[in-house]
Parts: structure tokens; sequence; C-alpha cells
């Protein structure tokens, strides 16, 4: 099939959805299907299959860009259109679709009225920001034939079609390096903005100042970060990627306070190389969270995430058999299923890909 990823979040630009998209066409091109990309320009050079769109620097979030518009006449022909966001790229995306009567799949990555409380800086025109985007959010997403999220719950008024965005577990696995072997490490790796939430990371450590703790990204709140770490907390830059498996297996305990994740692959990540979870008891880590490969904490409870923490470094526990069933080999095979029942029924998409991500409820516990 010819498949078209219609995103605003691509190259040079790192984030979840990035690294989504990447490793999704990867998948599908080694399954013989061929993907194309259209995308905001930037400092990037297209590569076979990618499409820039002409696009101007974002005022309100540094590092991602605000796309203009693109002739439908100069995009490839396609099968099916599989749009990444309700931003504009998402919109000519649809409009595609609509253009050449094709099928189309909407995947839900990331709230955004989560962000808007940090790009406007008067929280009362935030809030009503907020609560007007997600009415016309909604409206968007329904005019597609399937939309899929990675968690039961995406705070969104539309019936969804659960699928995780899947791990390379053959890339994320235990590594023989070791960068801190005579250290006690808790690790972050994660964009540093608002709904991410790092500054609860900061207040951890002060009280485990017998623990160091390396947190790694970039964004907005860096230099916040910097300013108020204590003397035990070390700030990195985003790490390469082929880096990623040695930070992950090389720190003792993974230590989240984010409230804005649609499944927190970073921590699944993590979870594959054998490193436990800390994270907040809130979606989707009450889903993705247990007994098997971590702890979880009541957010904004100090006592609560020191114990999770100190927890997770005092137990064994087998992680990287708990998120097995995240395997992007099963996304894929269930992601095939959904391109090619989509055209065969419009109205009804006959395929049951709930049952392998559900927690039960004595693991969620």
């Amino acid at each position: 099939m010819k498949i078209g990823f219609f995103t605003d979040s691509y190259f040079p630009e790192i984030d979840g959805v990035t690294y989504t998209i990447k490793l999704w066409r990867e998948e599908l091109e080694r399954k013989g299907h061929e993907v194309y990309v259209v995308y905001p320009d930037g400092d990037y050079e297209p590569g076979e299959r990618e499409f820039p769109v002409t696009s101007l620097p974002n005022p309100f979030y540094a590092g991602y860009r605000i796309p203009l518009t693109r002739r439908t006449a100069t995009l490839p022909d396609l099968d099916v259109v599989h749009c990444h966001g309700p931003a504009p790229i998402g919109v000519l995306g649809r409009y595609y679709a609509w253009k050449h009567d094709l099928p189309t799949i909407y995947t839900h990555h990331t709230p955004l009225e989560e962000y808007f409380h940090q790009s406007i800086k008067l929280e009362s025109a935030a809030a009503l920001l907020s609560k007007l985007y997600v009415p016309v959010e909604d409206a968007f997403l329904r005019s597609f034939d399937v939309v899929t999220a990675s968690t039961e719950r995406i705070e969104r008024d539309v019936e969804h079609v659960q699928l995780p965005v899947g791990i390379d577990m053959d890339f994320f696995r235990p590594t023989e390096t070791d960068w801190y072997p005579d250290r006690t490490v808790v690790g972050y790796s994660g964009r540093l903005s608002m709904e991410k939430n790092v500054s609860e990371i900061l207040r951890v450590a002060e009280e485990l100042p017998e623990y160091d703790f390396v947190v790694v990204g970039e964004g907005p709140y860096r230099g916040c970060l910097e300013r108020n770490a204590p003397d035990n907390v070390e700030l990195r830059e985003f790490l390469p990627r082929e880096e990623l498996p040695v930070f992950y297996s090389s720190i003792d305990a993974f230590l989240t306070a984010s409230t804005a994740d649609t499944l927190g692959l970073s921590t699944l990540e993590a979870n594959a190389c054998g490193t436990p979870v800390a994270a907040a008891d809130v979606p989707p880590f009450d889903q993705t969270i247990g007994d098997d490969n971590g702890e979880r904490f009541a957010y904004g409870d100090l006592d609560s995430m020191v114990e999770a923490v100190e927890t997770c470094l005092a137990t064994d526990r087998e992680t990287r058999a708990a998120v097995e069933r995240y395997s992007v080999d099963y996304t894929m095979t269930h992601l095939e299923q959904l391109y090619h029942n989509v055209p065969l029924s419009r109205d009804e998409v006959a395929v049951d890909v709930e049952s392998p991500w559900r927690l039960s409820e004595e693991e969620r516990s």
C-alpha cells in the first residue's frame, strides 16, 4: 500500500511523535509498504518519500514550526491517509483524503490543550482557549474513518481503537555498558516543559541527597530547572537515539511526574531495558505501570514520590517481560489490519486491538 503520514511534528525536532513516525515508517516499509511523510520544513534535508511544507517559526513553542500550505497536486498518489495531529498538516491530510475519496486514520498523540497554559501567560485566557479547543478537535476527529490512541482514555468525545505506538524491543534491551557502575542513579528522559513537571524530580532529589539524578532533555523550562537544580542533579542535552538503551540500562530507576502523556513511551523503553519506573498515579500510567514494572505515587505528594523511588531501587522486577505486550510487532500487525479493513468497510472496522494491552484490575492495583 501507499500510505501517507501527515504530521506537524518531525525532524529536526525530537519528541515522541517524531520517533514514533520514524519507527512505524521503518516497520511498514520492511513489510513492503511505501510510506510518504508530509511535514513542516525546517533545518532538515528531506529524504526519499519525504515532502516538506513551507512553514514559519512558532512564537508560542520554541523548536516547533507553523506550516502554511502545499498544493495537494504536488503530493504523491496514496491508498490511505494517516494523520498524526490536528494542526495545519493534519488538516491538509484530511483535505487530501476528502478530495481523493480515500480512507482516513487519525492517531491521537498529544492533548494539545495541556500546552496552552505553557504558551499563554494569562491563565484565564489559556483556560478559555483550552475549553473552546477540545470540541473543535472532537469534530475534526469524528471526520476520520478510524481514530486510534495508545490507551483506553484519550479525553476526546470520539470512538477510538486502542493501538499503542509500540516499542522496538530489539533496540531497547539491557546493555552490557554501564555509565554509572559505582553510583545509584535515578533518571529521566523527555521534554523539559511545564506539563512534564520535571521540577517534581528536583524536589525528590533534594529529599534523597544520597542518590544522583540525571535529567536528559531539552525544552522551554531548561533554564529554570538549571537554576533550581540541587547539587545531586545533572542536566544533560537530548541523547542521540542510539545511546538511549545505554542510558536506560545504566540508571537504577526511571522517574516521571508527567500528567500529559498519552502512553509514556520513555517509561516503557526504560522497562524494556530492565529498569523499573516510578510514575504519577494518573493516566496513562495507571494502565501501563503496575507491580511488575514499577511503582505509582500520588501526584504532588513528596513523601509518596520518595517512597516510590526507594521501593523501585530496593526491589527486583522482570520489567522487560511486563512490557512485551507493547512491542511494535503487535502494533504493526493491528495497524496493517486497520489499513486493509478501512477501505472494505468505511462504517465499521472489524478488528479487535484492545485486549493485548489491557491491565487486569489486579495488575493496576
